[in-house]
């Protein structure tokens, strides 16, 4: 599945772990020109170096910061001449019940997981515009279409990512860029790491331990958007293991 994916230049937020370091790893096998993006440089460093990716591709970004995102594309741009795909991945998810009152982890949602992705957007739709081509890829969540006790607010960011996405699919069509939505279940990822709930985390973290799949099939399901012919635009994916219920 390199068709489509060879030489192009793609971004890659919370690349230093789980479903954008699987998704950096397939994509590199593929021949993508990388650039990688996440808080944590040496881990972010130690993964470009693995990948064989020069050090100009690790590029130290907290995306909770408009001005560290837009150096991040920027520099892919002036490394690469363009920006072929946006994965607007970086993510936190620490559940807890409204009535707890966790007023920081709702700040801390809001700024990553919604924030995060509109400057993803601001940052690379001007170069995309500007060549008329480009691909963003906004990674939401099962949690995006199905809300669950003590998910309140992570479920909002996510359905405002799936909102926010089709809105900019609607006006990006004079400008042939393509748009997707990826809406994983469980999957392999720190994501349970950032629930600060004792309780919250001992029945996440047992849930993911009984019914994730490994981060790979995420990437494998960004490579298949990605590969696509430039007339075929995949809007949406949501996908969760086979023996997910919820």
């Amino acid at each position: 599945m390199n068709e489509g994916i060879q030489d192009k230049v793609i971004v890659i937020t919370g690349a230093s772990s789980g479903l954008g370091e699987a998704t950096a790893r397939h994509l590199a096998r593929a021949g993508a020109r990388l650039v990688l993006g996440a808080r944590r440089i040496d881990r972010l460093r130690a993964l470009a170096g693995e990948l064989g990716l020069p050090p100009r591709a690790a590029v130290e970004t907290d995306v909770t910061r408009a001005e560290q995102v837009r150096r991040l594309v920027d520099d892919a741009v002036q490394t690469h001449g363009r920006i072929d795909v946006l994965i607007n991945n970086a993510g936190l998810m620490p559940h807890s019940l409204l009535e707890h009152g966790r007023i920081d982890d709702w700040d801390r949602m809001i700024d990553v997981n919604l924030k995060g992705v509109l400057y993803g957007i601001a940052a690379a739709l001007p170069h995309m515009q500007a060549r008329r081509s480009g691909h963003i890829i906004n990674v939401s969540s099962v949690a995006g279409h199905k809300v669950r006790q003590g998910s309140a607010v992570y479920a909002a960011t996510k359905t405002a990512v799936r909102v926010i996405s089709e809105g900019l699919r609607q006006e990006v069509k004079p400008y042939n860029i393509r748009t997707t939505i990826i809406s994983p279940g469980a999957v392999q990822s720190e994501l349970p790491l950032s629930v600060t709930e004792p309780e919250m985390a001992r029945r996440i973290g047992e849930f993911y331990e009984a019914n994730a799949i490994p981060a790979e099939s995420f990437a494998r399901i960004v490579a298949f958007a990605i590969c696509q012919p430039e007339d075929v635009d995949i809007n949406e994916i949501l996908f969760r293991p086979t023996k997910q219920e919820l």
